[in-house]
């Protein structure tokens, strides 16, 4: 089947947050005369990120962007690894901003470039339309669209993040199709009436802790790039 619409995932499906978050945190941190492990730094930040969300989905706080919850998250981190007081709060709120430029896997400008020809493409990312808005300047993501938590309000996995990307295309749950790094992405748009598209990205979290492939027979597509996606659909 051809969709008519492509809905993206981007933290680790497009971008490499874990590599580009430590350059940043490892960049601040020299401007301050100190040194600390990026790569952990960015794993405890970025571990900071299910529970936030969760305290949202389950109604526990009422919709909060991701802007805002990565400045609180970096926060909480910098008070866990103390160095609360190594940056003003001008400088955490610049810091928090290192989301907006993480850098895209290899294949993915020219790769979304060959899926647009195919279909509508637009990102169905957890992150803000400002975020997304920025990181796809950043990154050279040639959306048609930005949709997702802002336009629902809630976060993925819930079904309505899914069904109102497709009411914004006016278009059915079956005629869009879900491209996501993450099973649990995808059995979220899949239990949701979407077509799934799952790509392989075994460094997401780092060379150490490789990412396991998936099954092939749960997903309708699996691709170890968008490349090897565009080459499926016909």
């Amino acid at each position: 089947m051809t969709p008519q619409a492509l809905i993206f995932d981007v933290f680790g499906t497009l971008t490499d947050w874990r590599t580009s978050i430590a350059t940043h945190v490892t960049a601040a941190f020299a401007e301050k005369g100190r040194e600390i492990d990026g790569e952990d730094f960015a794993d405890a930040w970025r571990g900071e990120y299910q529970p936030a969300l969760d305290r949202i989905r389950t109604g526990g706080r009422g919709y909060v962007a991701l802007d805002d919850l990565h400045r609180e998250n970096l926060m909480t981190v910098l008070a866990a690894t103390g160095h609360s007081a190594t940056f003003a709060p001008d400088e955490i709120i610049e810091l928090a901003r290192a989301w907006e430029q993480l850098d895209p896997w290899p294949d993915v400008p020219a790769g979304l470039l060959r899926l647009k020809d195919r279909a509508i493409i637009a990102a169905c990312s957890n992150g803000s339309i400002a975020l997304m808005t920025r990181l796809a300047r950043h990154a050279r993501l040639p959306w048609d669209c930005i949709l997702g938590a802002d336009i629902a309000q809630d976060y993925k996995p819930k079904p309505a993040v899914y069904h109102a990307a497709c009411a914004a295309l006016r278009l059915g749950p079956g005629e869009v199709m879900m491209v996501a790094a993450h099973e649990h992405d995808l059995a979220g748009a899949r239990d949701a009436g979407l077509a799934t598209a799952f790509i392989h990205r075994p460094d997401e979290f780092g060379p150490d802790r490789p990412t396991a492939p998936a099954q092939d027979e749960i997903w309708d597509f699996v691709a170890a790039d968008l490349h090897a996606l565009a080459d499926q659909l016909h």
